[in-house]
């Protein structure tokens, strides 16, 4: 498809129901009016993919309510129009609130968005280095962030990280590790081992460690901190394994929504479970946390957790992403 002219149209991704209730993917031409009313006009250079992008676009009423619509809850671009935070050139990143959800998101050339939503890109990271953080990353520095502030000291303990291998787990590997902190991640893949030792993961195991199933009320501590990212019993038996006055963070539910734990890592080894919701971080704790990744956690192997692909190959990549068949985070180049 011909590159659009960026001052009448532009490429977007359009999911849209067929004639049999299905929902479709495809790349079109869309006129700029199309894009809602806000303040804020940004030309995007970079997205990413985000699960709740792959369930946008199979057509979830949870996430997504009124089609046709473009899914995408990461942009990071450039400023179109002046407004009272912003000039035009400013270099802006923009991921969560309602991005994507209901608004057209940033699988596309331009969005148009409330100012409130955008954050001015910091120094020491790049628009392409910002979106391959994306929500993925800012959701992991939001948990290491809660470590940091607990206490949690690099070379001291050990963080245990589930979901290793997912956009997040493998984010959070690489930001503790260049950080010296102790990871050790929990994968179901074992062919990506190797990748998370290269991440920086000092240990690397089998997710069925961290599937007790003894029904025991307690678990010999095996960590200081932990982020979980699968749920379900996942989670149940990370708070059981936690060290005393240890922390956990949990920001996914793959392996289930319920959460069936004993007292005891409360009220034994006072464990604390902290919930990571990142869409609507406030924007003072929000502009925190991307200055936090650009001064410190931005990983230093940075380009080797992600694979770059064009608008036109997304569809194909959500397919992917559905399947579980993805590894890392996935880059949108516009």
């Amino acid at each position: 498809m011909k590159a659009s002219s960026p001052d009448t149209t532009y490429r977007a991704l359009v999911v849209s129901p067929d004639e049999n209730g299905q929902y479709q993917m495809a790349v079109k031409l869309l006129p700029l009016s199309n894009l809602p009313q806000h303040e804020v006009t940004v030309q995007v250079k970079f997205s990413g993919l985000n699960y709740k992008d792959a369930l946008s676009a199979s057509g979830h009423k949870g996430i997504t309510r009124n089609f046709p619509h473009t899914p995408g809850i990461d942009a990071a671009g450039v400023v179109v129009n002046k407004t009272n935070n912003f000039n035009p050139g400013d270099e802006v990143i923009v991921t969560g609130y309602d991005l994507g959800m209901n608004t057209a998101g940033g699988l596309a050339e331009y969005i148009r968005v409330p100012e409130a939503w955008v954050v001015k890109k910091p120094e020491g990271l790049t628009l392409e280095e910002s979106m391959i953080i994306g929500t993925s990353g800012f959701t992991a520095a939001s948990a290491i962030a809660e470590f940091i502030e607990h206490g949690i000291k690099p070379g001291e303990d050990k963080i245990l990280i589930t979901g290793a291998s997912g956009a997040v787990g493998s984010m959070a590997v690489a930001m503790l590790a260049g950080n010296g902190y102790h990871v050790v991640a929990a994968s179901g893949k074992p062919q990506a081992a190797s990748w998370l030792q290269q991440l920086g993961a000092a240990e690397v195991i089998d997710r069925d460690a961290v599937n007790d199933t003894s029904g025991r009320g307690l678990l010999p501590a095996k960590w200081m901190a932990a982020l979980d990212t699968v749920g379900g019993n996942t989670l149940t038996t990370t708070l059981l394994s936690t060290r005393e006055r240890g922390i956990v963070a949990n920001c996914g539910m793959i392996a289930s929504n319920k959460l069936e734990v004993p007292i005891f890592p409360f009220i034994l080894r006072a464990v604390r479970l902290v919930g990571i919701a990142s869409a609507e971080t406030p924007m003072d704790r929000r502009i925190y946390l991307w200055n936090l990744i650009a001064k410190s956690l931005k990983p230093k192997n940075i380009y080797t957790l992600a694979t770059t692909i064009s608008l036109e190959k997304a569809p194909d990549y959500i397919t992917q992403m559905l399947k579980g068949e993805l590894q890392g985070k996935i880059l949108v180049e516009m």
